[in-house]
């Protein structure tokens, strides 16, 4: 496949063009970071552009068969329907066999007042509406989300997961290598334009037990600490900058509501059988992680932000 990926400079959509580049498939990326400033994608070409400018979008899809979609970190809607407009426009004019789109959460069925939600729906209706071939694939919380500093040095110095979800809501908890197997899933197998899965790790996990299957991983004792999404979104602002953080908090106040308990649970093996994904259990994710960084005596890591 020759691959438009919109988002290849974050975290989400990074993950998803180092897969697609590890099996060969050719991949081209949009941005507007200068050459010194773009994270190492080995095998990406990237094109300067802006999601804003529909011909720098036609620029990017020219050439390619399949296009993978994660929404930048902005929750004004019509500026978010303007980027949808333009990848649909050149989706179709490129011909594209298939377009999948990340959410980067799940969706609540009914309208929520939230821009977390109420934009990515937009995009979904947006890029369906447009007849372009599509694959809507909407993950819960990324467990990567954890190995962060706001979460690493209290979880290696004191055993405490924090985070600002309610102990009792059960989610399906995914890494960012899990959302690239998905979305690679979602480009290839067949008989699958026009669904949505919700795709998240196979059990649902309430804090207690995430913060148990920390323990096994790390091997000590971890406990589960509910942060106040008021906290939180004050915190990322620092990071992301008051609109975007608003925007990203706008999810945990709404699962703190308790208006939808289950939004981010397992969905019964549906989208682990129809995408054929085997996803590890988080103990095995924790494993696997360089959590020393973080003590307090480490060398301070690179945290600069990406979306």
């Amino acid at each position: 496949m020759r691959v438009a990926v919109v988002g290849a400079t974050g975290f989400q959509g990074g993950a998803v063009a180092r897969l697609l580049a590890e099996r060969h498939h050719r991949v081209r990326a949009l941005t507007r970071r200068p050459e010194a400033d773009r994270p190492p994608l080995p095998g990406a070409f990237f094109l300067a552009g802006d999601l804003t400018r529909p011909g720098d979008v036609r620029r990017l899809f020219e050439g390619t068969t399949h296009a993978f979609v994660t929404m930048p970190l902005v929750y004004d809607p019509e500026r978010v329907e303007a980027y949808a407009r333009n990848i649909a426009e050149a989706a179709l004019l490129a011909g594209t066999i298939r377009l999948v789109l990340n959410t980067n959460t799940r969706v609540p069925h009914a309208p929520t007042g939230f821009p977390a939600f109420e934009t990515r729906r937009l995009t979904e209706r947006v890029l369906r509406d447009s007849g372009v071939p599509l694959v809507v694939i909407r993950p819960p919380v990324y467990l990567d989300n954890l190995f962060s500093p706001w979460n690493g040095p209290a979880l290696v110095d004191e055993g405490v997961l924090a985070y600002p979800l309610p102990e009792s809501a059960r989610t399906a908890w995914i890494s960012h290598r899990g959302l690239a197997e998905a979305a690679l899933a979602a480009l290839t197998r067949e008989g699958l334009e026009g669904r949505t899965f919700d795709i998240g790790g196979a059990t649902a996990l309430t804090g207690g037990e995430l913060a148990a299957a920390f323990g096994r991983g790390l091997g000590r004792a971890v406990s589960y600490r509910e942060l106040d999404p008021v906290d939180f979104e004050h915190g990322l602002a620092g990071l992301l900058g008051p609109a975007a953080a608003a925007g990203v908090a706008g999810i945990y106040h709404y699962m703190a509501s308790g208006a939808d308990p289950l939004l981010m649970a397992d969905d019964d093996g549906v989208s682990t059988e129809a995408l054929a994904l085997e996803p590890a259990p988080v103990e095995e994710w924790v494993a696997r992680q360089p959590w020393q960084v973080w003590a307090t005596d480490a060398e301070e890591p690179d945290t600069s932000p990406r979306r």
